[in-house]
């Protein structure tokens, strides 16, 4: 009995305790519940407070954008408004300003029309007067109008002609002296803007050899080895006491180049017997073959020719290894092939074809064989036959009077030649005809009475006279360099001109004993 009451007192216990567990947590639960409710209430009326305000705003950012737009296209409406009356006042100004000008233009077509018909009243008056003095001078003279028409044009006709003839004259006159200056200024020109190396050619060559014992080895056993040189290069082989040097000789450079680096290559290479000879000289008469042909298009290709014939090209390479009076024919072809392109360009021709005729003009001068013809017919027919223009033939047939000249470009090619060929330190003077012209120079200054010394100097280029104070007076100076100036002129030969300077001291000498 006491067991269940106490079961049932636990239990009634525990159950009285949940109650009140729940009520205490239901109410704790309600409380927090109203505190949620409580925070979102002022949450809610915060945000609507935001969102109130945020309203506003934008409420205010519309309305002052609406009064901006307003206020511009106000603005704009009033500047349109301002520039509709501005051009309705240029309208009207303008409108005046026709009004103006059409009133004017009425004007003057009144005044216009006054004035024609006033000068056509005059015409027909001059045409009344013109007819009655034509009849008065008919009745006057015995003749028609036709006829004294006839008779002026005659007299005009032969008074014409007297003035023509006279101006002509004059014209021819003024030509003749212009067309003389004008070919001098051409020519200089030419001159002046051309510039080239010359190179002095010898019909010997010096081969310069570290030490006489080489010498020996040249010359082989018996002469074996410089036998079989001269056999091979077909030059002469010099060896004799000159030291450190072996003398190459004749008269065709390319031979003489050939022997040249023939034996060079030989002292180096320290191998010298006849066989090795014949092949040294096979493989550098190569080389120079295939240096002629690189020279040859390397000038062509400078000058800026196209076109050219390869063995054209090959000739103008030769021309390197020839000589003419010293001066280098290579050098001379190119000088004179620039002289020609300048003087063509000047004289309003094609400098193309000038320089062209320049360059080959001497290709008769390096032929392989050895014809019996002059240079200048033998180039033409080789330009002939490798198809070079007419003209082009014909200025290197020309350039020294074998034929008739056909073309402008001949006379260029032949002037232009001797300008090259002719200007002071060109080409190179036998040395005796050099020496005996120097003497001349000296002598004739000292034929002339009062000369004490005479100094032919740069070549004879320049003539110095000295002279005796006692002699000759500072007037009498000028005049004898005048004279002798005009003497060398008309009794010698020379190259560019000469300078003479008369040169006169007075010495004042004491001494103090």
């Amino acid at each position: 009995m006491n067991t269940t009451f106490w079961i049932i007192f636990l239990i009634i216990g525990l159950a009285i305790g949940w109650l009140v567990a729940t009520y205490y947590s239901r109410k704790s639960a309600q409380s927090k519940a109203n505190i949620i409710i409580d925070e979102a209430t002022r949450e809610a009326e915060v945000i609507k407070e935001k969102t109130i305000l945020k309203a506003r705003e934008e409420e205010m950012k519309i309305v002052t954008d609406a009064e901006r737009s307003a206020s511009q296209r106000l603005s704009k409406v009033q500047s349109a408004e301002a520039r509709a009356k501005q051009r309705d006042m240029q309208i009207k100004e303008q409108q005046q300003e026709l009004q103006r000008r059409k009133k004017e233009l009425d004007t003057r077509t009144s005044n216009l029309e006054a004035k024609e018909q006033a000068a056509d009243e005059r015409h027909n008056e001059l045409e009344n007067l013109v007819n009655d003095a034509r009849a008065e001078l008919e009745r006057i003279s015995g003749l028609s109008v036709e006829e004294a028409r006839e008779k002026l044009v005659e007299s005009l006709k032969d008074e014409a002609k007297t003035q023509a003839a006279a101006y002509i004259n004059d014209i021819i006159d003024d030509a003749k002296l212009t067309a003389s200056k004008e070919a001098k200024r051409i020519v200089i020109q030419s001159i002046q803007r051309v510039a080239t190396e010359t190179a002095i050619e010898n019909s010997v060559t010096v081969f310069h050899i570290d030490n006489d014992e080489v010498k020996g080895r040249i010359i082989g056993r018996e002469g074996r080895n410089i036998r079989a040189l001269e056999a091979a290069t077909g030059i002469e082989i010099i060896v004799d006491d000159t030291p450190e040097a072996i003398v190459l000789s004749g008269f065709d450079p390319v031979r003489r180049e050939i022997a040249r680096l023939a034996l060079h290559q030989l002292v180096v290479d320290g191998r010298i017997h006849p066989a090795r000879i014949e092949e040294v000289v096979a493989k550098v008469r190569k080389q120079v073959e295939e240096e002629i042909i690189e020279t040859g298009k390397r000038t062509a290709i400078d000058l800026g020719i196209h076109g050219l014939h390869p063995e054209l090209i090959r000739m103008v390479g030769k021309m390197k290894y020839r000589s003419s009076y010293g001066q280098n024919l290579l050098q001379h072809a190119r000088e004179t092939a620039n002289l020609c392109a300048v003087m063509a360009s000047e004289l309003g021709l094609n400098p193309k074809k000038a320089r062209r005729a320049g360059l080959l003009h001497d290709i008769g001068k390096v032929p392989d064989d050895e014809p019996e013809l002059p240079h200048a017919l033998l180039g033409m027919k080789l330009a002939e036959k490798f198809k070079e223009k007419p003209e082009i033939c014909n200025a290197i047939g020309a350039h020294h009077d074998e034929v008739e000249m056909t073309s402008l470009i001949a006379p260029i090619v032949q002037v232009c030649d001797a300008i090259s060929g002719a200007r002071p330190g060109v080409r190179r003077e036998i040395v005796e005809a050099y020496i005996k012209r120097l003497n001349d120079l000296e002598q004739l200054a000292l034929s002339y009475p009062g000369v004490i010394k005479t100094y032919a100097i740069q070549a004879g280029r320049e003539l110095r006279v000295i002279v005796g104070a006692d002699k000759i007076s500072d007037e009498e100076t000028e005049q004898l360099s005048a004279e002798i100036a005009k003497k060398i002129q008309d009794e010698m030969t020379y190259p560019g001109q000469v300078k003479i300077t008369v040169i006169r001291e007075t010495r004042a000498v004491a001494f103090a004993k």
